[in-house]
């Protein structure tokens, strides 16, 4: 099991430093409805990884694509293929960054984010980390990783993914529950940095996880 949390908490860690889910956090944590809406994208959030990891787990056993032992060549080839696919996305947030001096473009949904209902946002969370092609990458690549596994290690590995993984949407909410006046002034000014460098932090992201990948995939098919 030690083996699989250690190629795990890259990823989970790839998948909290989404910077979009966060800014829409924060946005949501900011508008009259915080509470409700704020909850509602982290059970969405969390949904969203937990069913695509596990859906790939189980796929990972169906189709013997996990092992005990050394990795599969299927897993390898897997693993390969999803290094390449955020490779290609990272040059795609790389190129996609803002020039000197200009405003970074969001997604058009976040300027209604203050009207959303709870159930909006839920659906909101689940697509954002179900959906989204670098989320999907990652948790199809946790399923991967935890193919082998046992049902009680296996459910081990993946609350560590899972609680690593929806840690940066899950703090604003809780701390925001706690203490709200005291988190507006650094929620407003983590979200001004996370507009700014989105495609910067994604693209170097991205590149660092890519060429992991790739080497797990090369390694094991040599």
């Amino acid at each position: 099991m030690g083996g699989a949390i250690g190629d795990l908490l890259p990823l989970a860690v790839g998948v909290a430093i989404s910077p979009v889910p966060i800014i829409a956090v924060i946005l949501m944590l900011l508008a009259p409805r915080a509470g409700g809406t704020s909850l509602g994208f982290l059970l969405g959030w969390v949904a969203g990884v937990i069913v695509v990891a596990g859906l790939f787990w189980w796929l990972t056993g169906v189709t013997d694509l996990g092992s005990g032992g050394e990795p599969s060549a299927g897993a390898s080839w897997l693993k390969l293929l999803l290094g390449v696919v955020m490779l290609a996305l990272a040059v795609k947030q790389w190129r996609g960054r803002p020039a000197a001096g200009e405003a970074a473009k969001l997604p058009a949904w976040m300027a209604a984010i203050d009207r959303f209902t709870p159930a909006k946002a839920l659906g909101l969370g689940f697509v954002l980390s179900a959906v989204n092609p670098k989320n999907l990458a990652l948790c199809v690549a946790a399923g991967a990783a935890l193919g082998g596994l046992s049902v009680g290690p296996g459910l081990a590995a993946m609350a560590v993914f899972v609680l690593v993984a929806v840690s940066t949407v899950a703090v604003p909410v809780i701390g925001y529950a706690v203490a709200a006046e005291r988190m507006r002034g650094p929620l407003d000014g983590l979200k001004v940095w996370l507009e700014a460098n989105n495609a910067t932090v994604m693209a170097v992201l991205l590149l660092v996880l890519g060429v992991t990948l790739v080497g797990k995939g090369v390694g094991g098919l040599s």
